[in-house]
């Protein structure tokens, strides 16, 4: 998660030594979003998904976001409504939360054609300098 330098507004700083960088596509059927193509999606009426577990979340999220994190998604599946896309974002490229949450929903039966990855997570949507919302 790229953290703010102290006295610098406008730098963060990103430890890349953590993860694993993984695919772009995450599961066969799932669409992968860049961050236009997110905010196009919510304003069409899809649900944000923050999958991050509260250790992982730094306080703050995407604004908008609701937080399910990924070891809790089968139990949590039923606040998800197959008619409504779910887009599930995690803290980046290198983080396997969202795939993880993803894939445990497919092997439920729950279709891919209603879930989406924005890849990028919270690592890309703060590098890019785009709003973010503090976690109540």
């Amino acid at each position: 998660m790229p953290q703010e330098v102290e006295g610098e507004p406008d730098l963060v700083a990103v430890d890349t030594t953590w993860g694993e960088l993984q695919p772009l596509q995450c599961a066969p059927g799932v669409v992968t979003l860049g961050e236009l193509e997110l905010l196009e999606q919510i304003s069409g009426g899809a649900v944000l998904i923050d999958s991050r577990v509260p250790d992982s979340r730094s306080g703050v999220t995407i604004p908008g976001a609701v937080n399910i994190p990924h070891d809790r998604i089968i139990r949590f599946r039923d606040q998800l409504e197959v008619s409504r896309l779910s887009i599930f974002f995690c803290n980046g490229p290198q983080c396997p939360q969202s795939p993880s949450a993803i894939r445990a929903l497919l092997e439920t039966g729950y279709p891919a054609s209603a879930l989406a990855y924005y890849r990028g997570g919270l690592h890309d949507w703060v590098t890019l300098a785009m709003p973010t919302e503090q976690i109540t």
